[in-house]
């Protein structure tokens, strides 16, 4: 019984992570690409010296928005980590490299968190689940 309810613990927790995560990271993509923000993100994209800025930034922007709600759903949840965990690496080590580690902090946190779901997978509350 003790084993049973420990299960169910750790996959509502990995449900509440899923949850906050992906709603977390899905609010920083829907400012840029529904906040009238892609412009100036694309400049600050090229600006890191990436080629074709405009493809980097939606990317990005996707990325975050599409990947934070697959995440909250546990959808494609390995592969949107991923693309999340590739997006904060950059945000962090390039966008950030010079700055203090305060201006990094959130997105190594969310760095973090994309690769503990690439990791541990989405848990047994996921639509992933559903499917396996």
């Amino acid at each position: 019984m003790k084993d049973a309810r420990k299960e169910i613990l750790l996959h509502a927790g990995l449900l509440w992570f899923r949850a906050l995560m992906g709603a977390g990271i899905a609010s920083h993509g829907a400012v840029k690409i529904f906040g009238g923000k892609m412009d100036a993100f694309a400049r600050g994209v090229a600006s890191m010296g990436f080629p074709f800025p405009e493809f980097f930034a939606w990317s990005a922007a996707l990325s975050e928005f599409a990947g934070g709600i697959f995440i909250i759903l546990g959808l494609y949840t390995r592969p949107s980590a991923f693309f999340v965990a590739v997006t904060m690496a950059a945000a962090a080590f390039l966008k950030h490299a010079g700055d203090p580690f305060s201006d990094k902090e959130l997105a190594l946190a969310y760095g973090t968190a994309a690769v503990m779901f690439m990791i541990a997978g989405p848990g047994r509350f996921s639509v992933d689940s559903r499917s396996a």
